[in-house]
């Protein structure tokens, strides 16, 4: 009788810290999806729009599809490398375009090509340079000229300019996604070049 009244009380020890361990571990968890949901769910929706206008291309080809499937296929890398980074789920394994990891160190020079004059869609006003070495590409989205981004909230303004032409663009923010700034089709017509979908040398300011 005694042994079988200590092997209960050993049970529901045991059970009392189990649920104490499940408890924490929930609100660790809770916790954590709480302060990604906003970065993963733009991820997700990045990841999607480019896959579709991939599809699209493949499903109504022309004589430029296969550049623009490439650059977008390049741009859903880089997309996953985020996903990766953040702890979102899905497949995200995917591995880091060359291009991608010394650009934080290789964009320490733009400040000093900021003098290039504007062209384009750009109304000279000059602001806070951010997210240097960010590359940009459009989000497919139709519309007035406009931006989405992961690190602005709605309404920012951004100058989007392209070091390669001089042309740029100032544009507001009505949307997320999972770069620092992705512009729909309209305003990435704006600065773009003939037939390339993604500006590798671009320079964004937050102007309001």
């Amino acid at each position: 009788m005694s042994r079988r009244k200590t092997l209960s009380r050993k049970k529901k020890i045991a059970l009392i810290a189990g649920a104490l361990v499940l408890a924490g571990g929930t609100a660790v968890v809770v916790t954590g999806t709480s302060q990604a949901s906003v970065a993963c769910d733009g991820l997700t929706q990045a990841l999607a729009n480019n896959e579709r206008f991939i599809a699209d291309q493949r499903a109504n080809p022309d004589a430029q599809s296969q550049a623009r499937i490439a650059n977008r296929e390049a741009v859903i890398a880089q997309i996953r490398v985020q996903q990766a980074a953040s702890g979102c789920g899905g497949d995200v394994a995917a591995p880091a375009p060359p291009a991608t990891q010394p650009a934080p160190t290789q964009a320490q020079p733009a400040p000093p090509a900021q003098p290039a004059p504007p062209a384009g869609g750009g109304d000279g006003a000059a602001g806070e340079v951010v997210c240097a070495g960010s590359t940009v590409t459009l989000s497919g989205e139709a519309g007035a000229p406009a931006a989405s981004s992961n690190q602005f909230p709605l309404g920012t303004r951004l100058k989007v300019t392209n070091l390669d032409n001089a042309k740029s663009t100032t544009v507001e923010v009505t949307s997320t996604s999972g770069s620092c700034a992705l512009l729909n089709n309209e305003a990435f017509e704006q600065v773009r070049e003939p037939g390339k979908f993604l500006i590798r040398k671009a320079r964004i300011e937050r102007v309001g």
